[in-house]
């Protein structure tokens, strides 16, 4: 059904494949556009997306202890360490 395309990533121009597999993950996903960037250029994307994010300090409501959060905090609710935060998560 689904056959390997060739694509050109709009980044840095180099052309790249667009396997059938990830044609099929894409559909299944409900994904309507193809990739524009080669797999090169999307992780250099994220990472510099990761490197440019806000943190913001917190102390943890369980422990106490200091950590970042990539969200700015409301007084109204508890914030937590990523180690506490698993905690609550798996409760």
């Amino acid at each position: 059904m689904y056959e390997d395309k060739t694509l050109v990533c709009k980044d840095c121009g180099k052309e790249f494949i667009f396997t059938a597999g990830e044609q099929e993950f894409y559909a299944e996903k409900g994904f309507e556009n193809e990739p524009q960037r080669c797999a090169d250029c999307r992780k250099a994307r994220k990472e510099s997306l990761r490197r440019n994010r806000r943190m913001f300090e917190i102390v943890c409501a369980d422990c106490g202890k200091v950590d970042t959060v990539p969200f700015e905090p409301k007084n109204d609710k508890p914030v937590y360490c990523s180690e506490c935060f698993e905690k609550h998560r798996e409760a």
